[in-house]
């Protein structure tokens, strides 16, 4: 009979299953938990190798299923292999996974303008980092004072057990909270005092971030190995995600901007002269012709004007302009020279009227009862649909 199940629970499988269904089970979980890929379940991967070096062995397994953990230890067979020795054995070393163990990467948002990505430039960034504390060089404490954690006996993890029901116990495994699952510790005497036993310590990072002209919202830009750093690990990157500001007058698509220009009607119907001021404060000039009438919303560009094209700075999009014609307002001009006005406009259309006709008046939208309409009807609305409507202003 089983004494414990805790390695059979780690692995997932029942404890009467074959040597294949153990390898089975170890190389699933190995790959998905491998710091690699998984950095955040690094103890995870240690328990599962433990497992795995007890329960493939046919001595420490039959010696385990007698006795449990306590029986390995006492026996000798201590089941405490490097999880990275295990793995390579079992996978037969090599490839991706046997790489050096990186630390996490490191991502931070920088707000640009566009007149930033537009002319390039630099940016400094302070950062707040981990590194190997200078005092201790990363040991924790004093050299050869390292003793193994009493809480958990040198395992790295605390083993609880728990009753679920009649005859039925439940074994939980919790990370051991005196030595943060390291399995040894120093004493408070012998730890290093610059990082309280830590190994690292948090110090201020200058990163000067360069802006290249041409470079896209959300663009990264990487820093490589100046992560986080832990001892036996290589550092992390740290990138940064370029976040651009809206403009109040350009907007960005692709290599080109997008602006809005408002114009008189004199303007579009008789020609003008207008000013650009670009984001490299440069005036450019655009105009129109005499008798080129702009319509209202018309599109016109200037040829090399957008933005600087990515590593290629010296060509640029193109610059869109959209024109949006204002109307004068009512009574702008007096009645007795509408006439000299309508001679000077294309002909207006005729409209044949008859008796059966009916004439009716126009009248301006009263937005405001509209707007009290609209909210009346949220909570009013009947089965016969929505009363009222858009309203006439009463004069």
């Amino acid at each position: 009979m089983v004494h414990e199940t805790g390695y059979y629970d780690t692995l997932g499988v029942n404890p009467k299953a074959s040597p294949e269904e153990i390898k089975k089970a170890y190389r699933k979980l190995a790959l998905k938990y491998h710091p690699d890929k998984n950095p955040s379940e690094g103890e995870r991967f240690k328990h599962i190798s433990q497992a795995y070096e007890v329960l493939s062995d046919p001595k420490k397994r039959d010696l385990y299923d007698q006795g449990g953990e306590q029986a390995i230890k006492e026996g000798g067979m201590s089941g405490g292999g490097s999880p990275m020795d295990i793995f390579n054995m079992f996978f037969g070393g090599g490839g991706r996974m046997q790489r050096e163990r990186r630390g996490k990467n490191v991502v931070h948002q920088l707000s640009v303008t566009l007149e930033e990505i537009y002319n390039g430039g630099t940016r400094k960034l302070g950062l707040q980092k981990n590194v190997i504390c200078e005092k201790c060089e990363g040991y924790g404490g004093k050299k050869g004072t390292l003793e193994k954690c009493s809480g958990c006996k040198g395992r790295g993890v605390q083993v609880k057990v728990q009753q679920i029901g009649p005859g039925m116990i439940q074994q939980i495994q919790t990370m051991c909270a005196e030595c943060q699952g390291q399995g040894e510790k120093f004493s408070a005497k012998d730890r290093c005092k610059n990082c309280n036993g830590h190994k690292v310590e948090r110090k201020k990072k200058i990163l000067e971030v360069h802006i290249d002209k041409g470079m896209k919202d959300g663009q990264k830009i990487t820093f490589h190995g100046e992560g986080d750093q832990e001892p036996g690990l290589e550092p992390g990157d740290v990138i940064i995600v370029l976040d651009q500001k809206e403009h109040d007058v350009f907007q960005r698509q692709d290599d080109n901007l997008i602006m809005k220009m408002d114009i008189k009607l004199v303007d579009a119907l008789c020609g003008f002269k207008m000013t650009i001021h670009t984001l490299d404060n440069r005036t450019l000039v655009i105009s129109s012709l005499p008798g080129e009438v702009v319509k209202h919303s018309d599109i016109k560009c200037v040829s090399n004007e957008g933005m600087p094209i990515y590593k290629n700075p010296c060509e640029k999009g193109q610059l869109f302009v959209q024109f949006q014609v204002e109307f004068p307002e009512k009574h702008w001009l007096p009645e007795h020279l509408m006439y000299q006005l309508e001679r000077l406009l294309p002909p207006r259309e005729d409209v044949m009227i008859s008796d059966d006709m009916e004439e009716v008046d126009l009248c301006e939208v009263d937005t405001q009862s509209q707007q009290r309409n609209y909210s009346a009807e949220a909570y009013e609305e009947d089965e016969e649909g929505p009363r009222g409507g858009v309203q006439c202003q009463t004069q």
